[in-house]
Parts: structure tokens; C-alpha cells; sequence
């Protein structure tokens, strides 16, 4: 039996389709609708269950929505005087990606600080800052990300004092690749007033020497005492991110993103740009769990746009912490770090309580949780809130469920709840995870094919800028758990990996319905929004090291011409 759901039936079938056929008994009821623009000459993967034969070749696109979708004959009949009609050359369409867990603003920020990815050493970073510091002198943070001690030489946390050695005086703050650990000077130290004598916050850490000394890096919620510290940005920065963040997944395909945290005062901002037609993609909105947010989102409740850009219906939570870091809750010890287990993030009762009110109240409910027993814990408090609000289609998500412990594996399925999984987090940590886990929890870890096998909904995305946007990079990674050079070879648990339609469903199709938005986005069917991709391969039927050299030709959102032409 096929692993992919079959999509629902395309809305407006028979309305949009009469122009097409003088005999569609409704030809006469409907103004003919005429397209204005036209693909054709190519290969269109619809991401239907069962793909239609033969193979359509072209798209018809009217007002936003597809119109046609079919041979090149009956596309290019319904070209409107001045439609937009462009030969594929044989290039492939598929539905826009939709990355389904990422940070849209975290993007933008990112892009405009030090891009610490791939480097090697601390003294490589603490020359990085220094460049940086040069190139904008003042007395302002200097931030940056994407550091990870796991590809060092010595894989060890780095201090305050090799940051100091280039810049003492103005705060420097460099979060980890996973965003839950930061490394900070003493300057940036001082600012935030962590001092000897500062508590570790509830699901927090600050490292400390032998001395009782902060050594400069923070861990989960210890990092946010030292980001409280930096001035907030106002709203013309906000704006430049998200135009940042747009115009960078649109250059890669991305057309819409499920975005996994956003303050109440930033989801305003990005309401005043969905109006004013400057978002860019489409934005799944899920609320952070602070307070203030959650209050007002209450009372307003579940919001979308009318042209469909801006939806705020789902509320994020976080269990624990990151593999990486060792916050990420366990049911046993880590087997590098004896006596450890992870850090609670959130109590169960404040997620409970978060749960029932935001649950009752029409939103989504979407928990971050990474280590097995931090699963177990949002698996188990789903049970029992689902089962008290008897919620028909809640589709509540973990985010991540990356170490699971095989007898939960069947209870997504059983519970309904979709697993929201980044291909490339497991081709990132598959070099250590084992130090962190030993043979026997791997079992567990990054398990697609078996979440899939117990009949559980899943989704793929990113977790953006932890790991790069590119989505046919993470199509490589969900069909071979190689490393872009081709290590290790055969891949890492090859048997978890999936083939290459379901990959590209669960970064399109499983990425609408995760979303609510089936009927609307994920498939190439008459009648949806005309979110399209070219690309010079087909993703599905290609040999996997060609997606890293298969470009993105053309992007569309609703039919307008977004990303590279």
C-alpha cells in the first residue's frame, strides 16, 4: 500500500475546466476563464496519489489559481491576449516547498550577522568577530550564529576569554547551530549582570569553571538572559529581515514557512506587510508560548489573510532542549555525560495548562521536543488534553522527534499527532549522536521510514537557520543519510530513509495538510493557489547526488514571478 495519502479532490474542477470544453455542460453558466500565465514543454510532478496519465506537461494559470493542468495544447488555448507563456525547455514543476518548521525572522537576523557555519576552530570564530567588529566599529552587540563545537578538532565548549582576547569592551553574543546554547564575552557577560552569583534559570545552564566562575557559554533558558540584555529591534528592522529572510527562500523555491515561534508584536508587523503585499511567501504562524503573546492571541483567537499569505492559528511549546547541547530531555543518562539527562524547558503543568486553553480556542498545538523522554512527555500530555477536549482533526505536531523510543513510535499514529521532522538535522548529528546515545537508543533516532510504517502523518522542513534553507539538500539527506560527499557510504541507518516521491510529498504535500491548508496548497490541481517551482531535474526519479547540482529555475506565489527567472 502507498505511504501517501491521497490528496482531496481539487475545488472548482468542473467551473474552471468548461472554458476548455465546449461540451462542459456548465460552458454556457461561466464566463470563460483565460489564462494569463502559461508553462508548457516540461514535466509536472502534481503530487496527486496516483500521478495522472499520461504525464501533464503543462500548467495554465488564472487570477493566482490554477486553471489547467494537462498537455501543451490545451494550456496554451486558454492564453489570454498578453498572457505570460513560457517554454520549460523540459524542466520540471513541482508545488512550491513548504518548509514546515523554521524561523522566518531568525533568516533575515542571521543573514545580516557573522555566519559562523562550518567553522573549525574557536580561534577561527574569534578572528571572524574580530573582522566583524573592524568592518562595524561602535559599542553595539555583535551577534552571531551557526557556531558547532562537534566540528572542532577539540570538541569541547569554548570560553569567554578567547572572545575577550579580540573584543573586551563591546558585547559579542554567537548562538550554537541549534540556537539553545550562546557563547558570550565578558563585556556581553556583564551587560546581561550574569555574575558567579546568578542562579541557573529552571531549564537553563550556565556553564561554570571550576572556580564557580560563568565561563561564557549559556545553555536553553540561561540564553535568554543574555539576549533579554540586547535592545529589541523596531519595526523598519523587523521588516528588513523579513524581506531578507523572503527573498532568500524564494531564491531556493521555499513559497511557504511553517514560522516555529513569533511574539504577538512581531506578528503584527507581519500582518501590515501581508496587507500591504510585502510578505513575500506564505507564512504558517505559530505564536511563541510567552505570556503577552498567548493572552492576546486568546482573545483575538485564530487568524488568517484573505489572499491566504498570513495564517496565525497554532501556538509553539518546548519540552526540552537540543541534542547537541545535551538539553535535550532522555530517559537515560547521556552516555558521554553520566548523571545527565537533559533540561526540562517547560513544566508539564504550564504545558498542560497551554494546551487546554490554546487547544479549546481553535489553535494548533505544535511542542519542540528532541530527546526520548521529552517525547514521551508531549506524547503523553497529548493523550490526555486531546482526550479531555475531544478535538475531531486537531493535528497537534511535535516539532523534531528526532530520538524516540520505539514503543512510542505508534502512538503518533494512534493519537493523530504529526511528527515535524528536518531531514538534514540527522546528516548534521549522525557523526555524534552515537557519543551522546550509544547503539542502542539509535534505534530510534531520526526514524522516518518507521514513523511512516505505524501510519503516522509527518512533514519536513529545516529549522532554518540551524540548517540551511536549501530544500533539495534536504531532499538528499531524506533519501540517502550521506553526507554531500557520499559518507557514510550507504548512509547512516539507510533503512530509515525514504524514497524519493515521499520525501518531495512530505516537503509539499505533508506540509499543507500539516498546516490545514490541503485544499489549497501542496499538490499542482485545478483549482489551488498556483505556488510553483522549476527545477532542471525531476526530484524524484534523479540519482540523489544530482538534487546538489539541480538548480531553481523559476519561483511563483499565486502566478507572479518571484525567485529566479
Amino acid at each position: 500500500m502507498s505511504l501517501l495519502p491521497r490528496a482531496l479532490a481539487p475545488v472548482g474542477l468542473a467551473c474552471l475546466l468548461c472554458a476548455a470544453d465546449a461540451s462542459c455542460a456548465g460552458a454556457s453558466e461561466f464566463a470563460a476563464p483565460r489564462a494569463d500565465l502559461v508553462l508548457h514543454h516540461g514535466h509536472v510532478l502534481t503530487m496527486l496519489d496516483p500521478e495522472p496519465v499520461p504525464a501533464p506537461t503543462a500548467v495554465a494559470v488564472a487570477a493566482g489559481r490554477i486553471l489547467y493542468v494537462g498537455d501543451d495544447a490545451g494550456a496554451l488555448a486558454l492564453a489570454r491576449d498578453g498572457a505570460r507563456v513560457i517554454d520549460l525547455e523540459g524542466g520540471t514543476v513541482i508545488p512550491g516547498f513548504i518548509d514546515s518548521h523554521a524561523h522566518f525572522e531568525g533568516l533575515g537576523k542571521a543573514l545580516a550577522q557573522v555566519d559562523l557555519r562550518d567553522t573549525t576552530s574557536p580561534t577561527q570564530i574569534a578572528q571572524m568577530v574580530a573582522d566583524a567588529a573592524a568592518a562595524a566599529p561602535g559599542t553595539g552587540w555583535l551577534e552571531g550564529r551557526s557556531w558547532d563545537q562537534n566540528d572542532w578538532a577539540v570538541k569541547e565548549w569554548p570560553t569567554r576569554a578567547v572572545l575577550d582576547a579580540v573584543c573586551d569592551t563591546r558585547p559579542v553574543l554567537l548562538r550554537r547551530v541549534d540556537g539553545h546554547a550562546a557563547w558570550a564575552n565578558t563585556a556581553a557577560l556583564e551587560a546581561a549582570g550574569i555574575t558567579a552569583a546568578t542562579k541557573d534559570p529552571v531549564g537553563g545552564e550556565i556553564v561554570r569553571d571550576e572556580h564557580g566562575e560563568p565561563t561564557g557559554i549559556l545553555i536553553d533558558n540561561a540564553v535568554s538572559l543574555a539576549t533579554g540584555a540586547i535592545p529589541g529591534p523596531d519595526e523598519a528592522e523587523i521588516r528588513r529581515r523579513l524581506q531578507l529572510a523572503a527573498a532568500h527562500c524564494l531564491k531556493l523555491g521555499v513559497t511557504c514557512v511553517h514560522d516555529a515561534g513569533i511574539s504577538w508584536s512581531h506578528a503584527q508587523v507581519m500582518r501590515k506587510m501581508a496587507a500591504e503585499g510585502k510578505l513575500g511567501v506564505r507564512v504558517y504562524g505559530m505564536y511563541a508560548d510567552d505570556p503577552a503573546t498567548l493572552a492576546a492571541a486568546l482573545k483575538e483567537g485564530p487568524y488568517a489573510s484573505p489572499d491566504g499569505m498570513l495564517t496565525l492559528r497554532a501556538v509553539k511549546l518546548y519540552a526540552d532542549g537540543a541534542l547537541g547541547s545535551r538539553g535535550a530531555l532522555l530517559l537515560q543518562d547521556y552516555s558521554d555525560k553520566p548523571g545527565h539527562r537533559g533540561l526540562p524547558v517547560t513544566t508539564p503543568d504550564e504545558m498542560r495548562a497551554i494546551m487546554r486553553s490554546m487547544g479549546a480556542a481553535g489553535f494548533q498545538v505544535c511542542t519542540h521536543a528532541i530527546g526520548d523522554a521529552g517525547n514521551r512527555l508531549v506524547l503523553d500530555l497529548y493523550e490526555q488534553v486531546l482526550g479531555e477536549l475531544k478535538l475531531k482533526d486537531a493535528r497537534w505536531r511535535v516539532e523534531h522527534a528526532q530520538i524516540l523510543a520505539p514503543a512510542d513510535i505508534p502512538r503518533f499514529g494512534k493519537l493523530g499527532v504529526i511528527a515535524a521532522m528536518q531531514p538534514t538535522h540527522c546528516t548534521s548529528d549522525m557523526d555524534w549522536a552515537d557519543e551522546r546515545l550509544g547503539d542502542e537508543r539509535l534505534a530510534g533516532a531520526y526514524a522516518w521510514q518507521s514513523l511512516l510504517k505505524s501510519g503516522a502523518h509527518m512533514c519536513y522542513g529545516t529549522d532554518f537557520p540551524v540548517e540551511k534553507v536549501e530544500p533539495l539538500e534536504g531532499l538528499y539527506a531524506a533519501r540517502t543519510r550521506m553526507h554531500p560527499d557520499g559518507t557514510p557510504v550507504g548512509g547512516w541507518r539507510a533503512e530509515e530513509a525514504v524514497d524519493g516521491r515521499t520525501a518531495l510529498w512530505l516537503y509539499t504535500a505533508g506540509g499543507a495538510w500539516a498546516g490545514f491548508q490541503e485544499k489549497e496548497l501542496g499538490v499542482i490541481a485545478v483549482g489551488y493557489r498556483a505556488d510553483l517551482v522549476v527545477l532542471g531535474d525531476d526530484p524524484v526519479s534523479c540519482p540523489p547526488a544530482q538534487l546538489l547540482r539541480t538548480g531553481v529555475t523559476r519561483t511563483f506565489v499565486s502566478g507572479d514571478a518571484v525567485g529566479p527567472q
